[in-house]
């Protein structure tokens, strides 16, 4: 998408957002720099919304107020790298995420702040560095044990040891089926398992098998220096009436 075409289908899509939504922002701002991240390569910050509260009693659009920006040439190195970028589709979903930042700062409870540290910790996993093993947990919780970061679910299970070395498959629910997946040789602390054979439609689905400890046992390994054992592995879905080998 050109520069041009760019800034008016965003002014067209902002505009089409009931306007109770963009009260107290000042102003839709469309540059034509890129935000890269300051340390993982090939990411981009497409928008940002930036937030200033004016001292009040009162909480409120007079009190906060926002500027989103809009970076084009973030979404044109992402279009380079992805030829199936969908101009339109991140578009209202870059607007719409930093209008809910406005939004909450509204309410003064930011949750995306937890989506976005979820984000950021997912994004040293992948390229290997020191993550929170638990980083999920602040993304949106869907369920008991489920959460979502982005388009990304993470299906929490807690294991005893006894109980993971006798069992042969993994169970689990997904869109109201029931499926299963090989049982993994370790159990580790924190073990994440990418899902394969299930629609999660854009995004990814990870089983993150937890070991069930006693204090004793993690108030030994906090004084010992050991941070937990990080496990990842693949495996493929299948209904369990299935044979699994």
């Amino acid at each position: 998408m050109e520069w041009e075409s760019f800034q008016e289908e965003a002014h067209r899509i902002y505009e089409e957002i009931p306007s109770e939504y963009r009260e107290g922002i000042d102003a839709l701002a469309v540059r034509r720099e890129a935000l890269p991240h300051p340390t993982h390569r090939d990411i981009y910050t497409l928008g940002m919304c930036y937030t200033e509260a004016y001292p009040s009693g009162f909480e409120g659009p007079e009190t906060t107020r926002s500027v989103v920006a809009l970076y084009y040439g973030s979404f044109q190195r992402l279009a380079e790298l992805d030829p199936d970028f969908d101009w339109d589709g991140e578009l209202w979903e870059t607007l719409t995420h930093e209008l809910r930042h406005h939004l909450e700062w509204l309410a003064n409870e930011d949750q995306l702040e937890g989506v976005d540290y979820a984000m950021e910790e997912g994004f040293k996993r992948a390229e290997g560095e020191l993550f929170d093993p638990w980083y999920y947990q602040s993304g949106d919780p869907m369920a008991e044990g489920v959460y979502r970061v982005e388009y990304d679910y993470y299906l929490e299970q807690e294991w005893r040891e006894e109980d993971f070395a006798a069992a042969r498959e993994i169970t689990f629910r997904w869109h109201g089926g029931e499926w299963a997946i090989p049982r993994p040789d370790t159990l580790g602390d924190v073990h994440f398992v990418w899902v394969h054979g299930v629609d999660v439609g854009p995004g990814t689905l990870q089983l993150v098998l937890l070991r069930e400890k006693s204090l004793r046992k993690a108030v030994s390994r906090f004084f010992q220096g050991r941070g937990p054992e990080l496990l990842e592995s693949e495996a493929e879905a299948r209904h369990p009436r299935q044979a699994i080998g």
